[in-house]
Formats: structure tokens, sequence, C-alpha cells
């Protein structure tokens, strides 16, 4: 079987250089090109730090999906050029894995809109640690019975949104699962704005951004006589690259855009 070409977009950042160094030891990637603000015409090998790969880097998005023969980019960027390079990847036909959060509920809706009139998959996944994905759909379950719900993430100080797109997506599972109500005394009064934290369908979301962190979540829920929480860390950001790999195989056989990993869980 020929291997998966794939375009890595934001290659110097943490997780794309992570990402790179996943692809060149795995035979079933093979790395064609990558897009970033600088080096432009440069090789990855020739970048201090990167993979010694011969892949050649664009800092002309347009350019580069236009041009290069691949079948998937992964995206590991900013909202903002998230969003424009997954529109042009589905454009030239190639299949977006995007672990870029911050995506608007009308920008995914657009995007799944392009898939499904260009018959192509698309892979948008807050979280790629399949720990993760799994402290979600344990916190949705634990929903059920325990409705009172409170949401702590945890990231380094360089993440730029806030709450995670992880915070966000397992609030969203809970709201599946219990009726809204407002949590707390109902006379509670925060004597300094923001110390309950920001409020989602009744629930609350707390973010620490500290250095020295990577990417951490707990799910506290509350009930009679008990708590029960659910917590998962990622120590490094290789953690995140097994769901890369399973995404970036997975996304060859969609039409449509999969909006979170754990449709892809067996």
């Amino acid at each position: 079987m020929n291997p998966i070409k794939v375009i890595v977009a934001g290659p110097r950042g943490k997780m794309g250089s992570e990402a790179l160094r996943m692809i060149e030891k795995d035979q079933s990637f093979e790395l064609v090109a990558c897009i970033d603000r600088k080096n432009d015409g440069v090789k990855v090998k020739d970048i201090e730090g990167l993979p010694s790969l011969d892949a050649r880097i664009y800092t002309d998005a347009e350019n580069c999906l236009a041009s290069v023969e691949a079948d998937v980019l992964v995206d590991l960027t900013t909202p903002e050029n998230g969003y424009k390079h997954t529109k042009l990847a589905i454009e030239n036909k190639i299949r977006p894995v995007v672990g870029t959060t911050g995506f608007t509920e009308e920008q995914l809706d657009e995007l799944s809109a392009l898939c499904k009139e260009r018959e192509i998959g698309c892979v948008i996944a807050p979280n790629f640690a399949v720990g993760a994905v799994l402290m979600m759909q344990f916190s949705k379950w634990a929903a059920k019975h325990f409705p009172d719900v409170e949401i702590i993430e945890k990231h380094h100080d360089q993440k730029l949104d806030a709450p995670s797109g992880t915070a966000i997506k397992t609030a969203q599972l809970i709201k599946e699962e219990r009726e809204a109500h407002k949590q707390g005394h109902q006379d509670e009064d925060e004597t300094i704005e923001g110390a309950r934290g920001a409020e989602f369908d009744g629930m609350r979301i707390h973010s620490m951004r500290l250095p020295g962190l990577v990417a951490h979540q707990e799910v506290i829920f509350g009930g009679l006589g008990q708590t029960l929480t659910i917590k998962h860390d990622s120590i490094n950001r290789e953690s995140f690259m097994s769901g890369v790999k399973l995404a970036s195989e997975r996304v060859m056989d969609l039409d449509v855009l999969v909006y979170g990993l754990e449709h892809l869980l067996d």
C-alpha cells in the first residue's frame, strides 16, 4: 500500500514538530510539504530542531495546496489560519485533519457543507489524545447520574483560547444528558467578577494558564454525600500523536466532516 501523502501546517510549533517526528518514524506516511509563515522554499531538514525530511516549506498556503499532490493536510496552527487552510484544502480535494480549536459554529457549518459538496472527508478534533476523548465520553455518561458539575482545564501559558476546545466539547456533551440549571446558592455573589468561572448551560468552566503545564482537565461531579472526579493529563505532546495518526488514516474513507475524535473510535 502506498503511504499517505501529508502536508503539515505549523511545522515549527510544538504540536507541528511532534507531528513531523511521528511521520518520520511511520512508513505509512510521507511528508510532501509544509505550510509555515516563513522559510519559503527551505527544506524541513534544513531547519534546526526539525526532523531530517526533504519536504519543501511554503509560505503561500493557497499555492501549496493547489500545486502539491497530497492526500491529507494536518493543521496544528491557529483558529484563523486553521479555518483558512481547511477551506483551501477541501476546495483542492485534500482531506484536512485539524487539531486547531476555536472554530465558530458558523465556520463548522460552512466547512461541513463544503465537504458534502466536494464529497471529501475532514476531521476536526478539539483533542487528539485518546485518553482525553475517553474522559469526555465518561463525563457524558456520568452526567446522567450527577447533574451538578464543574470543569477545570489547565494548559500552558502560550495557549491562545480560553476555555479550551476540550472543555467546551466536554460541556456540550454533558449538556446533552442534563437539564440546564443554576448551580450554587441562589443568592451567590461574585465579589470579584469571574471568580466562579465561565457559565455554560448552568455549569461552570474554569481555565488555568501556567508555564510547566501541557494539557490537563478535571470534570468534577457533586452529589449527596459524594463527589466523582474524572481527570486526564497529557504529560507531553507525544500523547496527541496516536489520535493524529488515527484521524489521518480514517479520514481517507470519509466523505463528510467529523467533529470529535470519539466518532472514529470503535
